[in-house]
């Protein structure tokens, strides 16, 4: 019953929904004592031979009316409890995505897509039954329950006291199975996680999968997961279903003390035969509130289970501190980077050391080295994908920290080297960091991305839906789109993070000269493996295990024999060779 404590914010937040619902409850519990009580009186009446048609009519009106009262009351009830428990779910599912979205990458590196996916669904729909369905059972039992035990100890106490003989026996073996049922169904919501993450996996390598003949493989990987799950919530189902036949045996235990004792009760003249079988129709009322708390364990023990995965998720705490109010309105001016070392979360080795330069407004930077040198690192250091430098970096003559993430990251576009691409039109991808953007706005970046052609000759043009991650594109079309959807915000800072190596020397070079033209003071980081992209910057820095090992303009590396000049000459060879030189 904890979980009830620690939703108690939520119950004080919704108390007048909650109040009005339990009060109809009350009344309902109320209302079911008048049948069996006019049952036992004409029972009574009926031995005696006193009844009368107009006693008929009487007591069918006081049933119909209290028919109708209790058809009303659990109709409203139902609004009041049920309607707060979804309003619950909502919260936490807003709160729940808020969190996500001020989560750093660090945190998506430890955390699984799918696991995540079973909190926002499963975890929650098991925390708004609790709230719901949990709140219902535990009024409603308490309060039926209550009722009914009153009044069956009006018409006699003693017979009362047997009857209730075997409920402690019933309370401890509820207990028993619920901290049972607490524990594997846990087990079995993590088996869940497990499988959701592996559809999810699976559905975005579909193509991999298939290209390397993967595709017995990997279903018998999910089919074995998918009997984990099965198992495990075969588990949870044979806790589960212990409650009712324990509950129906303490039932029928108590019926048998409540004939037993009540006909003798009835031969000895302490009890009319009336007496008795208002008795036993209130006994049978107490089914419900017994199966009801049995069914209670059940749900409070599931939803304590997914909520203390929900709130464990929601305890992990943001990597990245910000001010609340920006110390400067927007980033903007020279950016110097001073990094004596950076290491990686749980990491022992720095991925980066002694990064000394800085790169003036309007300028542009060049950034070259080995695969794993640490280009990428250095660029997300600067949107502050990663906190924890020894040393600074400051923009404008401001910390990072100084500004908001908001003002920071609306200051620079970014474009990664993993090209994601929603599942709308062309024309919204590339608005999707401006929402306000015109047609024109659209087409105007797309034709600085070198990409609006190819657009026209999709089958409906900007309206084209480009499916799920861009499936239906090539590289090249998602690399320029993804360009496109960086300049239409007219950043002043632009990332490429090597993010022309799908696109062929011809078209690089127009991107390069339309960015170059249209982009005039403002500043442009590139990233790339293939030095042509790079040669015309102010600024040109050789990373080598994270370390800076060449840097100046392309004119002044290659008066130097450093790894610059030696990759040049390569690459320049390599492109004579495929050309027929």
């Amino acid at each position: 019953m904890k979980l009830f404590l620690d939703l108690k914010w939520f119950f004080k937040q919704e108390r007048r929904a909650y109040l009005t619902g339990v009060v109809m409850l009350v009344f309902v519990a109320l209302l079911q004592l008048i049948p069996p009580r006019v049952i036992g009186i004409v029972v009574d009446l009926i031995e005696k031979g006193t009844f009368k048609t107009e006693d008929l009519y009487k007591w069918l009106g006081l049933l119909a009316v209290a028919a109708l009262g209790m058809y009303v009351l659990r109709y409203y009830w139902r609004i009041m409890i049920f309607g707060s428990a979804v309003r619950l779910a909502r919260q936490m599912r807003n709160s729940l995505y808020d969190h996500f979205t001020k989560m750093s990458q660090g945190f998506y590196q430890r955390r699984r897509i799918g696991d995540l996916m079973a909190h926002a669904t499963n975890d929650l729909q098991a925390i708004q039954q609790t709230a719901g369905s949990g709140v219902l059972t535990l009024v409603d039992s308490l309060t039926t329950g209550g009722t009914v035990i009153i009044a069956m100890a009006f018409i006699s106490w003693k017979l009362t006291l047997i009857c209730l003989i075997p409920m402690p026996v019933m309370a401890y073996l509820t207990s028993y199975y619920g901290s049972l049922l607490h524990k594997s169904f846990h087990k079995a919501q993590e088996a869940f996680s497990s499988l959701n993450d592996k559809t999810q996996e699976s559905i975005n390598g579909i193509k991999v999968i298939k290209t390397f003949g993967q595709e017995r493989e990997d279903i018998e990987a999910f089919r074995k997961q998918s009997e984990d799950v099965v198992t495990k919530n075969m588990t949870v189902a044979r806790i589960d279903s212990l409650f009712d036949p324990t509950i129906s045996i303490i039932v029928a235990v108590s019926f048998f003390l409540s004939v037993s004792f009540g006909s003798k009760y009835v031969i000895e003249g302490s009890l009319s035969i009336g007496d008795l079988v208002s008795f036993t129709t209130y006994l049978g009322l107490l089914i419900w509130p017994m199966l009801a708390f049995g069914w209670l364990f059940n749900i409070v023990e599931r939803g304590r289970a997914s909520y203390d995965r929900v709130m464990a998720l929601m305890a992990e705490k943001i990597d990245i501190s910000e001010p609340e109010h920006s110390v400067v309105p927007e980033a903007r001016g020279a950016i110097q980077y001073d990094i004596d070392s950076f290491y990686y979360p749980n990491e022992d080795s720095p991925v980066l050391i002694n990064i000394h330069f800085i790169l003036r407004p309007g300028d542009t930077l060049g950034i070259v080295g080995r695969t794993g040198s640490g280009k990428t690192t250095l660029l997300k250091l600067l949107i502050r994908e990663f906190d924890g430098i020894q040393g600074e970096i400051s923009f404008g003559g401001h910390k990072l920290s100084d500004f908001t993430l908001e003002a920071l990251r609306k200051s620079i576009g970014y474009v990664p080297q993993d090209h994601f691409l929603f599942s709308a039109t062309v024309a919204d991808n590339i608005a999707f960091a401006s929402s306000e953007a015109s047609y024109e706005q659209v087409i105007g970046a797309a034709k600085s991305a070198y990409i609006h052609e190819d657009i026209l000759q999709f089958p409906d043009g900007y309206e084209t839906i480009v499916g799920e991650r861009g499936v239906s594109l090539s590289g090249g079309q998602k690399q320029r789109i993804s360009i496109a959807r960086a300049l239409i915000t007219e950043p002043e800072v632009l990332i490429l993070d090597d993010s022309l190596s799908a696109v062929d020397a011809k078209t690089e070079e127009i991107i390069l000269g339309n960015l170059k033209e249209n982009r005039a003071g403002k500043t442009t980081i590139i990233t790339a493996h293939r030095l042509s992209a790079i040669q015309h910057a102010e600024l040109i820095i050789v990373l080598d295990d994270g370390e800076i090992i060449e840097q100046g303009t392309h004119e002044s590396l290659m008066k130097k024999d450093g790894w610059y000049k030696a990759m040049y000459i390569q690459q320049q060879l390599e492109e004579l060779v495929e050309h027929g030189g």
